[in-house]
């Protein structure tokens, strides 16, 4: 029998357990903005869709995870090909992406339970709603569609708004906050590290400079203190000038990074054997975490080549099933340029745990 969707919104240690029937006993929170209305036109197309929920094998009694809930585009298919008892635990820490999943799951509010939170807290959440393991946990990082076409999140250099970029707006520093108070050291540490802008000291240079005149509130301020730092032959030459930086970040506001790297394990290890992993990454520095990663995991052994027989003890938790990244199709690169920087990545667990 259907029951409304579950929307959990684990923001104490005050988890909801299961009782004997499976209803749930939590807090219920309605994700909508002050008006009590969503406020943005939801537009989102979900990237390299077929190839990632095709990649998870999907049983229909099987458990699932989309840790980066979004507009429930990939949540929808594999509920699509989920049985009376599957199940599917989507997450996310933003409000208005959860708003919009919830109103497209609604067919199949029997076997999804939404929750607000970030993936790197899935041990905890999943213990929360009385689950051991999973069948497949997949991923789609990065900033969504509608973060960056919401004019007011300050995700895009294209759109005039205040400084925020926080994809969970429960947190209180914002981007103004970094841009404003970060030092001039720190400033120049992130563009290099999380934008690998090769202008980097003189970007920093150039905010510190016009910080100390006034406070830089909005995107467009921004982008013409970075345009000023670029040579104006190197700026025909690339594209646009701000693109590095904002995610640089984007990056170092949300740790999405960090997020990342201390979640690889836990996905891994809350996985049945036989149950995969699959990761959608957008730029070089997740795809290159989530690579080396996975080969890790597969090949842990750290003897000397000369050894004739692992001494380490140290063994495989299973195989990469992509050897080279899944890219998105001419097609789908043409009727959404966003795919284009698109890679999947797909690690099976084989075994038990060590």
């Amino acid at each position: 029998m259907n029951q409304e969707l579950k929307i959990l919104s684990f923001e104490t240690a005050d988890f909801g357990i299961p009782d004997k029937t499976g209803s749930l006993n939590n807090r219920i929170r309605d994700i909508k903005n002050e008006k009590g209305e969503m406020s943005v036109e939801f537009k989102h197309v979900s990237v390299l869709l077929d190839e990632t929920v095709s990649s998870l094998n999907i049983r229909p009694d099987g458990i699932y995870v989309d840790g980066t809930l979004g507009g429930g585009g990939h949540a929808y298919e594999v509920c699509s090909r989920l049985g009376e008892n599957g199940r599917l635990i989507g997450v996310d820490q933003d409000e208005f992406a959860i708003g919009r999943a919830t109103e497209r799951l609604k067919p199949f509010e029997d076997r999804v339970t939404i929750v607000r939170d970030n993936y790197v807290n899935i041990r905890s959440v999943l213990q929360g709603l009385g689950i051991g393991k999973v069948d497949g946990i997949y991923l789609d990082l990065g900033v969504s569609s509608f973060q960056f076409d919401d004019a007011e999140r300050g995700f895009s250099y294209r759109t005039d708004a205040p400084l925020d970029m926080r994809m969970d707006k429960r947190e209180k520093q914002t981007a103004r906050d970094i841009v404003n108070e970060y030092s001039e050291k720190e400033l120049f540490r992130m563009i290099r590290d999380y934008g690998e802008d090769p202008f980097a000291q003189n970007i920093a240079k150039h905010i510190v400079k016009a910080r100390s005149e006034k406070p830089i509130e909005t995107t467009f301020e921004l982008v013409e203190i970075i345009k000023g730092a670029i040579p104006a032959k190197i700026r025909a030459k690339k594209g646009h000038p701000a693109k590095q930086t904002f995610q640089a970040i984007r990056i170092e506001l949300n740790h999405e990074l960090d997020v990342l790297r201390d979640s690889l394990d836990t996905m891994i290890d809350l996985l049945n054997p036989g149950g995969r992993l699959s990761i959608i990454t957008f730029h070089s520095l997740e795809d290159r975490i989530v690579k080396n990663h996975f080969r890790t995991v597969e090949n842990p052994c750290i003897c000397p080549p000369e050894f004739p027989v692992c001494v380490c003890g140290r063994k495989s938790r299973g195989h990469v099933i992509t050897r080279k990244p899944i890219l998105p199709t001419e097609e789908e690169m043409e009727n959404n340029p966003r795919s284009k920087s698109a890679k999947l990545r797909v690690f099976e667990k084989t075994g038990g745990d060590e």
